[in-house]
């Protein structure tokens, strides 16, 4: 039966989740908002016991089950907010869950997990990924009698996570738009039934991480459809189909759908690190990404804009990508390849031509006798258009430059292999691949690859995130590329062929003769 959008006002005004929940507070972004010219505030989820608006819904779907339900216990499948909001849930209730994640889910989140539930949880890893996690959790359900809780498709738990909505209104009455991360929907479907009925004026913004965007998709399609596959950056809204339950209620109700890149995401982290001092989860930096994003591509000024820090579960390790990827987000760097003459004092000479702009990376590697190849990145003040005049500038004096702010073959793996091309004349072709991560998830992953093709590049490295990530190049000679190609398939890795890659042909690939 579908639940009519009064029922749900009825649902999150009633909803017992200050049980175990706190009424977070709304921080006004001081620093941004002078940056951007409008009134920012940002939803403090991360106040939460476990660092996440999940705990909402969990506990307001297990407060409405029977007696007899809650006596045969409880099942969930997460890899992270949702597992750690069930976990507390089912301890302050006094019940037993069974929370199924991924074998790859990193030490923290299992431990995190069993922490907040103690004896009344029973944490059983299974699989590889999610899908596979859920699917294991549903044959538990059924062969024991548990009640499954879902993540988010279920309306008990969008209206528990609809009292995020219930204290902003109280909070902020005068929002102008509202900014709301989208991964299954349960948050924005919640804070949308219950915004619209009684301030319809304000506008909500859905937004996704663009290798995440199954709300864009389902929109699309007119009803939830799988993506081909997600992006693992921002694990907390990696999700490929979004529900019935929260399509129908967000189709309706969100005004408004935007995407965001992985960089903007890093941006946005440090963001909120400069008003708040606050580490946010990738996926809980959606929504300020999302702001500085929305607030230059409309010319906003004036406005009193909302977002949500939905989570802050980050783990350490990925800390490193988001410093790396940060400046790139909020356009305050640049990097770029430029060839240069192979002569004594021509190094010196561009550096003049860059002029008086600090330089954050510098890379060089001889190309041959007339030429060397340079990966440069340099501090913006101005913007992407400061960079495309020192572009225009630089290509004036006789630099062939190439901007590589935008390609992420660059970012991810090459600025840190500048220097290394093959001595001799090979086949060679690049892949990227991605992998779960786990211990001992590298050498699994080169022993499925085999020995029949040659290495020629390698390079890998670990964000502390569900998957690795390896850029790999091997010598296949014409003859056996069919061969190499139904090899590939068989190993049931993510892959993709990055030969053509403008970063790897310049700084990577053999010199055309």
């Amino acid at each position: 039966m579908t639940v009519s959008d009064h029922d749900y006002l009825k649902k999150i005004l009633l909803a017992p989740v200050y049980d175990v929940a706190v009424s977070s507070e709304l921080s006004y972004m001081s620093l941004l908002s002078a940056e951007l010219g409008n009134e920012i505030f940002l939803k403090r989820e991360d106040q939460q016991p476990v660092k996440s608006f999940k705990l909402r819904g969990a506990y307001n779907r297990i407060s409405s089950l029977s007696e007899a339900q809650l006596k045969a216990g409880v099942i969930g499948a997460s890899a992270g907010n949702h597992a750690q909001g069930l976990a507390y849930s089912a301890r302050r209730k006094g019940i037993q869950a069974t929370i199924v994640m991924p074998e790859t889910t990193p030490d923290i989140k299992v431990d995190a997990v069993r922490r907040f539930g103690g004896d009344h949880v029973n944490v059983v890893l299974h699989g590889t990924s999610f899908d596979q996690a859920s699917g294991h959790a549903k044959a538990l359900c059924a062969e024991h009698g548990y009640t499954f809780v879902p993540p988010f498709d279920d309306p008990d738990v969008i209206a528990g996570q609809g009292t995020v909505a219930r204290e902003l209104l109280e909070q902020n009455p005068n929002l102008d738009i509202l900014f709301v991360a989208v991964g299954g929907g349960g948050l924005a479907a919640g804070i949308a039934v219950y915004l619209k009925q009684l301030k319809p004026e304000i506008k909500i913004v859905a937004v996704e991480s663009e290798e995440s965007a199954c709300f864009a998709l389902a929109q699309k399609e007119g009803a939830p459809a799988a993506l081909d596959n997600v992006g693992i950056f921002a694990d907390g809204v990696a999700v490929k189909v979004m529900g019935q339950e929260t399509f129908r209620l967000c189709n309706r109700l969100v005004d408004e759908t935007m995407t965001v890149t992985n960089d903007e995401i890093c941006g946005a982290i440090k963001d909120i690190f400069d008003d708040t001092r606050v580490i946010a989860e990738p996926a809980g930096a959606l929504s300020v990404a999302a702001i500085r994003k929305y607030a230059k591509q409309h010319d906003l000024t004036g406005k009193k804009l909302g977002g949500i820090l939905c989570g802050a579960n980050i783990n350490f390790h990925t800390l490193r990508y988001v410093s790396e990827r940060c400046e790139l987000g909020e356009q305050k760097e640049a990097v770029f390849a430029v060839k240069i003459p192979e002569r004594k004092g021509a190094f010196k000479q561009f550096c003049e031509c860059v002029g008086a702009k600090a330089i954050t990376e510098f890379n060089y590697r001889y190309a041959n006798d007339d030429e060397a190849h340079i990966f440069v990145g340099v501090k913006l003040k101005g913007g992407q258009q400061e960079f495309l005049s020192l572009q225009s500038d630089l290509e004036d004096k006789g630099y062939q430059c190439f901007n590589l702010t935008n390609n992420e073959l660059a970012k991810l793996h090459v600025r840190h292999m500048v220097g290394g091309r093959p001595p001799a004349i090979l086949n060679e072709q690049v892949f990227s691949f991605e992998f779960p991560e786990r211990p001992g998830a590298l050498l699994t992953f080169l022993n499925t690859l085999g020995e029949s093709w040659n290495i020629t590049l390698f390079h890998y490295r670990n964000h502390g995130a569900a998957e690795g990530l390896v850029l790999v190049g091997f010598d296949i000679a014409p003859e056996s590329r069919e061969a190499f190609n139904e090899h590939v398939i068989e190993l049931g890795y993510k892959v993709d062929e990055v030969t053509e890659d403008p970063a790897y042909k310049f700084f990577l690939s053999q010199p055309s003769k």
